[in-house]
């Protein structure tokens, strides 16, 4: 044996200063990963914030750590206050069971034995529905190998190296246990979080560096990004316009916007956000992957048209990918055209029928390049129920969005020229509400 692994498997056991130090660099590591996390994050909701929850939650650990004390209760405290999103809740919960688990910050392999197993009980106990494929799966996976390797060495470093190798193995499983990893092609973020800091520790105790970054694969999630801001809109446009496509930003007034962007870039898109404005009413959905865009759209060939004489609603129109119909524009094959073509020449063009605005943007907004593209839009648009309200005022919107919304509804869409509370006709009505602000417009109102 190398005199090198004879020193390595001399440290038998972490001490509070190790334990120290081992929380500064899963820190110094989380908070440069962040952005890579944040972009695994599908489960349980798409809000690309599991990087920087776990930052967070471990630079609260630290800063109480860095008070004095205990290293290990420190760190269990700062945890349990600070912790941010349901990854940071966890973190809070493993690091808890580390201070129950030990006796002046000591860790031995049994130690790191009992610790893990204690974490997947808290872990238990605070989420009333453990999900496989989670970061609860992760954990579990790491509690058994620690367990199994304690029962043949009580050397700390190979039992953490085999704890360490059956936890990221475990993360790489995670698509084949959760439908929604595996359509979004990546693994669970809360997970890979959990793999870096026990590679952390890995590393801390034998003075080398974590492993590479976790492969995210080619293609990234696309994910619809969607919410209301309140700040200098001009600066968010020119923030996010360069970071994805079908961007909507709809006025409520010169200062708050409901924004829609198609972006695989979302959580630098949130961060942007967050930092010019102040941000509400965030949801974000997993996209379809998009097919190769044919060469015909790079050359600037029309592909989803739209006729409108109104002039604001062209442009909204245009905002989100459309091109507006014009006298005597010739349409081809691979055109879609959304509306009712009266007195068009379709040139072979497909139609996307629809009788509203609401159920044009509806169908507009999941286009994607691509087999299967029409389809999708014309599902769309069939499974909006769209109403007008008997007149032009607030409160006849509101009743007529009483009368549309059913249970089972996700998504309420006003297209309109008044200024409406947006987060106040969500809490009311029970759905998520979209208010679309178009100078001039006769109020619709669809459900989808």
């Amino acid at each position: 044996m190398a005199i090198v692994d004879l020193a390595i498997m001399a440290i038998n056991h972490i001490d509070a200063p190790t334990l120290h130090a081992w929380a500064k660099r899963s820190v110094a590591e989380l908070s440069l990963r962040r952005a890579e996390l944040n972009q695994l994050n599908v489960f349980p909701v798409p809000d690309a914030d599991t990087g920087s929850n776990m930052a967070h939650t471990m630079e609260a650990a630290l800063a109480e750590a860095d008070k004095g004390g205990d290293v290990a209760q420190a760190l269990a405290i700062g945890s349990v206050r600070g912790a941010r999103g349901n990854s940071g809740m966890v973190l809070s919960q493993v690091l808890r069971a580390v201070a129950d688990s030990t006796a002046d910050s000591l860790i031995d392999a049994q130690t790191l034995v009992n610790a893990l197993t204690l974490a997947v009980d808290l872990v238990d106990r605070a989420i009333s529905e453990p999900v496989e494929g989670t970061v609860v799966s992760v954990l579990k996976a790491a509690a058994v190998a620690a367990e199994k390797s304690a029962q043949h060495s009580d050397v700390l470093v190979e039992v953490l190296t085999a704890t360490c190798d059956e936890a990221a193995k475990a993360l790489a499983n995670t698509p084949s246990q959760l439908a929604v990893l595996r359509e979004a092609g990546v693994v669970d973020a809360g997970g890979a979080g959990l793999v870096i800091l026990l590679e952390c520790l890995l590393a801390e105790v034998t003075e080398a560096e974590p492993r590479e970054g976790i492969a995210i694969p080619e293609s990234v999630v696309e994910l619809e990004v969607v919410f209301y801001y309140h700040g200098d809109i001009d600066k968010l446009d020119a923030a996010i316009s360069p970071l994805g496509d079908s961007v909507v930003i709809a006025r409520a007034t010169e200062a708050e916007a409901n924004v829609h962007i198609h972006t695989s870039h979302a959580g630098e898109v949130i961060e942007k956000a967050f930092g010019l404005g102040e941000v509400t009413s965030l949801r974000l959905e997993v996209l379809p992957a998009k097919a190769q865009v044919p060469e015909k759209l790079v050359d600037d060939t029309p592909r989803v048209i739209v006729s409108t004489r109104d002039g604001e609603l062209a442009k909204l129109f245009r905002s989100i990918g459309a091109t507006i119909y014009t006298p005597g524009m010739a349409l081809g094959d691979d055109d879609i055209f959304v509306g009712t073509p009266r007195g068009i020449e379709l040139g072979g063009a497909e139609v996307v029928p629809v009788s509203s605005n609401v159920e044009a943007i509806a169908a507009i907004s999941v286009y994607a390049p691509g087999p299967g593209a029409v389809t999708a839009m014309v599902e769309v648009a069939r499974a909006m129920r769209v109403d007008k309200p008997s007149d032009e005022t607030v409160g006849a919107i509101l009743a007529c969005c009483h009368d549309l919304v059913r249970d089972g509804d996700e998504q309420l869409t006003i297209l309109t020229s008044l200024t409406l509370d947006t987060e106040q006709l969500t809490r009311q009505l029970g759905v998520e509400v979209i208010v679309v602000q178009v100078a001039g417009m006769r109020t619709e109102i669809g459900v989808e």
